[in-house]
């Protein structure tokens, strides 16, 4: 069983890095490259726990994180699109600040020192029978699934087609591929590229909540772990396509999980904790590679 149950570790730390990935395409393929959805992970991920605990709803919790992960969003596309800030800075900055912010919170509010803990805390839900568990193979995947991971991979289906043959799909596009030609026929390029970031920091909102009510129902300062990153390096790895980018962030998820159980088996855990982001710039320069040899020939 040990091998089925790495499995479904791998897919349930696939999902919060396939959520962000999903939004950070969907901004890439408008023209924006958004660095910042590491802090609209820690941000949803933040209020998904206080919500949670005052509610009691894992829904409402949810929803306020992605709703708090799209305003800060929006919030940080008008600094591109209005004031025309350089994404990369604009994006390392909110990082930054977003961490400072709730670092500050932490402390002055609940007199923390790093991790909230709230009574009452209510956790996604397995949306499957537990006796799925004894399936071969899959069993215990199933028996993990819960409705932010069903989420993810329903929109990882959708993406393509909403990309490619629909109307906003064709916007997002246009406005990603040729922005002069997309205001020369009207559309406001602008106001897409800020509708896009929106989508980045709602998905990556519930990204957060899912690091936060998946198992624990707690917050920490570093409870993303550079998770936004490795979100953003999945899509350039999939070249923004939602399927291989969905391949990418399970790859990226299997090495989490097979680091954690390399660290059960006593390796030295620092050293075993490098892995993914090994793999992750190995991917970047794989793709780098590519795209010289592509635009050689």
């Amino acid at each position: 069983m040990q091998f089925e149950h790495l499995i479904a570790s791998a897919i349930m730390l696939t999902t919060p890095i396939l959520l962000a990935a999903m939004g950070g395409l969907i901004n890439r393929r408008a023209g924006i490259v958004n660095i910042g959805l590491e802090a609209k992970m820690l941000a949803g991920a933040f209020v998904a726990v206080i919500v949670s605990s005052a509610t009691g709803s894992w829904i409402i919790a949810s929803l306020a994180a992605a709703l708090a992960g799209a305003a800060i969003g929006w919030l940080f596309s008008l600094s591109i699109t209005r004031a025309g800030a350089n994404m990369i800075v604009a994006g390392l900055g909110l990082n930054i600040l977003v961490a400072g912010v709730l670092g500050f919170i932490l402390s002055w509010v609940y007199r923390s020192s790093g991790t909230l803990r709230l009574p009452d805390v209510a956790l996604l839900p397995k949306i499957l029978p537990s006796g799925l568990e004894f399936v071969p193979l899959v069993g215990p995947a199933l028996a993990m699934l819960d409705p932010l991971t069903l989420l993810a991979w329903m929109t990882t289906g959708a993406l393509p087609f909403v990309l490619a043959s629909t109307r906003i799909g064709l916007w997002i596009r246009a406005t990603g591929n040729a922005s002069e030609m997309a205001r020369s026929v009207g559309l406001q390029h602008l106001t897409i590229q800020d509708f896009t970031t929106a989508c980045a920091g709602f998905f990556s909102g519930l990204a957060g909540a899912h690091l936060a009510l998946v198992s624990l129902g707690l917050f920490n300062e570093g409870l993303t772990s550079g998770r936004g990153f490795i979100a953003l390096a999945a899509f350039y790895f999939g070249r923004d396509r939602p399927i291989t980018t969905a391949f990418a962030c399970m790859l990226f998820g299997a090495l989490e999980a097979a680091q954690i159980r390399l660290q059960l088996e006593g390796l030295p855990p620092k050293l075993i904790g490098t892995l993914p982001y090994v793999m992750v710039l190995i991917a970047l320069v794989v793709v780098s590679i590519q795209a010289q040899r592509k635009s050689s020939t």
